[in-house]
């Protein structure tokens, strides 16, 4: 189908009405929105009125992911000391230990937490919740 006058016109008053280059594609029928942007563009026509942020219909799955997630406080405990004195190190740790590391491990002092792992994972509560956290989470705490 081609861009007869009377399409040009409904064209233009449903742009001016503000529908996406889509919803207009499927008002006329037999263009694509490829289509209807190319015209658009071929026309002149300038850019539509926009409702206002706050006209919008906002959707509530949208405002539920950015809801922000609740902020747990990271309790830190001091490493457990082994039997004999020393930290969990690599020749002591086991799976029932947490393997959160401390310090540089090209140093003679690195060990690890050695506290009871939380169930399925290889940290203490603690170091799980500091390792675990949401991405914005994070982001916030680097810009503090």
């Amino acid at each position: 189908m081609g861009w007869a006058d009377e399409r040009v016109e409904q064209l233009k008053g449903l742009w001016n009405e503000g529908l996406s280059a889509s919803q207009i594609a499927r008002a006329l029928g037999g263009v694509s929105r490829n289509a209807v942007i190319g015209k658009v563009h071929r026309l002149g026509l300038a850019g539509r009125a926009v409702p206002t942020r706050s006209d919008r219909p906002r959707s509530q799955r949208r405002s539920a992911i950015h809801a922000a997630p609740p902020v747990f406080e990271v309790i830190e405990q001091d490493p457990i000391k082994l039997d004999d004195g020393n930290f969990a190190t690599v020749l002591t740790i086991t799976d029932r230990m947490c393997r959160w590391p401390i310090g540089d491990p090209a140093e003679q002092e690195f060990h690890f937490c050695g506290h009871k792992p939380k169930a399925g994972s290889p940290y203490c509560e603690a170091h799980a919740r500091k390792a675990y956290q949401p991405q914005n989470v994070k982001a916030r705490r680097a810009a503090s």
